[in-house]
């Protein structure tokens, strides 16, 4: 059989579609052909009943984020990325999925594509065996693929980085230069970026790439990598919404904590609408990565325009520089003589806007012993928790010493 199989796809074909086709009619079904981040490469012809994911696969070049969520979740696409044998994917009603038999191409053992086919009955050994000896035949088409998409990406980063160091004077020569390069700046651009905290080594990239392909609530443009950082240039065609830039980095850490065993932090710069201010959307992000290091107990918010007072710390040390706070001095003294933690209460209160469960819980301690120190810390300074000025100030203080004390 082998030699058989072997001989049906050996000749040259004139395009990956062609060779979708062939294979489609080696097995008696229709296939797609995807490269490593479920991007379409190509589709073989169909005829007869197609459930809706792959109309709305081809439709849009590439797996819904949906489809791809709801195969992590049922273990399909973890198997492919295990083993190199096709495995059975049963039906996913509630993504309107119908069954499949898939398999990963691999080039000395990195996964480099897949073939998925919409089998309409059990696969039989020999087609088993076909759809094996198809992964071989597209290896060499799907590494072109990637090969000249690498390449793409290399050209852009280039240009990605001029625009997050500044290098052009102006929007026309920005547009003049992109001339060669093709990316699309139109609309509204923001800068964000995740710190993984660790060396990115090659296979971590790949994986971050995978995760920022199958993404798909916002378009991005341009991606790299700085040291421990992936940074990413995002599009909006029209208007840019700051919720789904935090929504999108929310997601982002929580499938990279699931599926990579990693804790980025995130960062996003302002909304801009002309590519001479990415530069200063990178710098904002880079601000709200360093709060966040800064504050790490308080929940900073993950896009620039959300930060608020944060956005101001170093002017509030320039303007404060030297001035004293009472309250802080006899919480500190407290805190020096009985062994105490009053100072790290009431600024955990304040940031926490008052709530005392999320306060009591950042503290670790039951909302009534945090309740019973902050009769205490009245009674000891005399802070009135009602005056929203004193607050206010006391506030500023509290992240001011924080500051501070980080370059002690």
């Amino acid at each position: 059989m082998s030699n058989v199989v072997n001989q049906y796809f050996a000749h040259e074909y004139e395009s990956i579609e062609m060779l979708a086709d062939r294979i489609s009619d080696a097995l008696h079904c229709p296939i797609t052909i995807e490269d490593a981040n479920h991007q379409i490469i190509a589709y073989s012809r169909h005829e007869g009943e197609i459930d809706p994911v792959r109309i709305a696969t081809i439709m849009r070049r590439r797996v819904p984020e949906h489809v791809i969520n709801s195969l992590w979740k049922s273990g399909a696409i973890p198997k492919l990325f295990e083993t190199e044998e096709p495995v059975i994917i049963p039906a996913i009603d509630q993504v309107e999925l119908g069954e499949r038999v898939a398999i990963s191409v691999r080039k000395q053992g990195k996964v480099i594509g897949f073939i998925w086919a919409q089998s309409k009955a059990h696969f039989s050994d020999e087609q088993m065996f076909i759809l094996k000896e198809a992964a071989k035949a597209v290896k060499s088409q799907l590494l072109q693929h990637e090969k000249r998409k690498r390449a793409a990406e290399e050209s852009h980063q280039e240009f990605f980085w001029k625009l997050l160091t500044g290098h052009f004077n102006g929007r026309n020569e920005v547009d003049q230069v992109n001339k060669s390069y093709g990316m699309p700046l139109s609309g509204e651009l923001l800068t964000v970026i995740f710190d993984f905290k660790r060396t990115i080594d090659r296979t971590l990239e790949r994986q971050i790439d995978y995760l920022v392909e199958t993404l798909q609530q916002l378009s991005c443009i341009a991606r790299t990598y700085d040291g421990d950082q992936l940074i990413l240039l995002i599009r909006f065609p029209d208007k840019g919404e700051t919720d789904t830039v935090q929504h999108y980095i929310q997601d982002f850490i929580a499938k990279a904590s699931e599926r990579l065993k990693v804790q980025p932090t995130g960062a996003a710069g302002s909304i801009v609408k002309n590519p001479i201010d990415v530069q200063t959307s990178y710098q904002e992000a880079l601000y709200v990565l360093r709060m966040k290091e800064l504050f790490s107990t308080i929940q900073v918010p993950h896009c620039y325009e959300k930060i608020g007072i944060f956005k101001s710390i170093d002017d509030f040390r320039t303007v404060r520089k030297g001035m004293r706070n009472p309250i802080i001095e006899k919480l500190k003294a407290y805190d020096h003589m009985h062994h105490a933690n009053m100072i790290e209460t009431i600024y955990t209160f304040l940031a926490h806007d008052g709530n005392m469960n999320g306060a009591a819980g950042v503290l670790h301690v039951h909302p009534n012993t945090l309740a019973y120190r902050l009769k205490r810390i009245t009674e000891i300074t005399e802070l009135d928790l009602k005056d929203m000025n004193e607050k206010t100030l006391l506030y500023i203080d509290l992240l001011i010493l924080q500051v501070d004390d980080s370059f002690l």
